[in-house]
């Protein structure tokens, strides 16, 4: 059935027109030497409002061109320096163009241009980044004292069929998006402002707060819609009402599950007949489906579902030693201190 809810969406969810450079802020690579791993992430723009700003850029050059790069954002909490991902910003991590030359000489090309990346990075008590599924620069920094961990997502390549990709849902997840299809109708939010409005509410009504900032995320979310480089998706009850929604982004390679929130009385399966609709026109568009990982064994088990690839994202960090100690002893004093609220509702 992967024609379900194919009537919700107009052709306006289209991709926004590629430009010929990939801009990264303090500089560029030209797009036709970068290797795939420049996400929407990494965009000036976006960096600019997830930091207020307050991003860096680590570059090395060749004969005045820029060969590699890697964002960075350093903030103050309480005594500490940390740099981490900003937020809503779900992986960065090194973009480095590509020699074109044998298997050999290009990792050594890559490691050494690493290496003169990580020597930029400033002294932090805390840096920590996730990669794009798509980096895989992380011998560098374990040779330069930095831990690399593993994080996962689930992705459904853009060059599978939308009838693979609906064969490939587990049947329990079907059934849902059936359920879900013959009560609900999946049109696009009139504007940013009502899905914020709708998401916010969602938070108050659960006693939450925004995790991301209420002003940030609407910077954000404006701005990718503005952009056409994003999308809201609500799905509509019998009388009209909103009762769940999502947004996604997108870049010339994939398109990355971002936000979702819904009622507190919505129909169960409201997110899912979202997804799948979002999954459909990603496909359509040859563009890989991220759902930017999960954060929970819940929600683990909510996007298996959906018949994804479990892909890893290489993480890197490294503490200094007093940073180190101290975040010991406070989860030995408070355990549950580093469980973070989800944002998937």
């Amino acid at each position: 059935m992967p024609s379900v809810q194919e009537r919700a969406l107009p052709p306006e969810m289209r991709a926004k027109d590629r430009p010929e450079v990939l801009s990264t802020g303090l500089t560029t690579i030209e797009k036709g030497a970068v290797d795939a791993a420049h996400s929407i992430f990494h965009e000036h723009w976006w960096l600019d409002i997830a930091t207020a700003g307050e991003w860096r850029l680590a570059t090395v050059r060749r004969n005045q061109t820029v060969i590699a790069e890697m964002p960075y954002y350093v903030a103050r909490m309480g005594l500490w320096r940390i740099s981490q991902l900003p937020p809503l910003t779900r992986t960065l991590g090194p973009v480095i163009r590509s020699t074109g030359f044998g298997d050999a000489r290009e990792a050594h090309h890559r490691r050494d241009l690493t290496a003169q990346l990580i020597e930029q990075l400033p002294h932090c008590d805390s840096f920590f980044q996730v990669f794009d599924p798509r980096v895989e620069d992380a011998l560098a920094f374990a040779l330069n004292g930095f831990t690399v961990s593993a994080r996962y997502t689930f992705r459904i390549p853009g060059h599978c069929s939308v009838a693979d990709a609906w064969a490939k849902l587990d049947s329990k997840t079907r059934n849902v998006i059936r359920g879900a299809d013959k009560q609900l109708m999946i049109a696009p939010i009139a504007t940013p402002a009502e899905f914020l409005a709708f998401y916010e509410s969602n938070l108050a009504t659960r006693s939450r707060t925004n995790a991301y900032g209420t002003v940030l995320m609407r910077q954000l979310v404006n701005a990718f819609v503005e952009r056409e480089a994003g999308h809201l998706l609500g799905a509509y009850g019998p009388n009209g009402r909103l009762v769940a929604a999502i947004g996604v982004v997108w870049d010339q390679h994939a398109m990355h599950y971002l936000l979702s929130t819904r009622a507190h009385d919505a129909h169960g399966g409201s997110i899912s007949l979202l997804l799948w609709t979002a999954i459909q026109r990603s496909l359509e568009r040859k563009l890989t489906f991220d759902f930017d990982g999960f954060s929970s064994p819940s929600t683990f088990n909510f996007l298996k579902g959906f018949g994804g690839t479990l892909t890893q994202r290489l993480g890197v960090e490294r503490l200094s030693t007093t940073y180190s100690v101290a975040r010991i002893l406070k989860r030995r004093v408070a355990p549950k201190s580093g469980i973070v609220f989800a944002p998937h509702l």
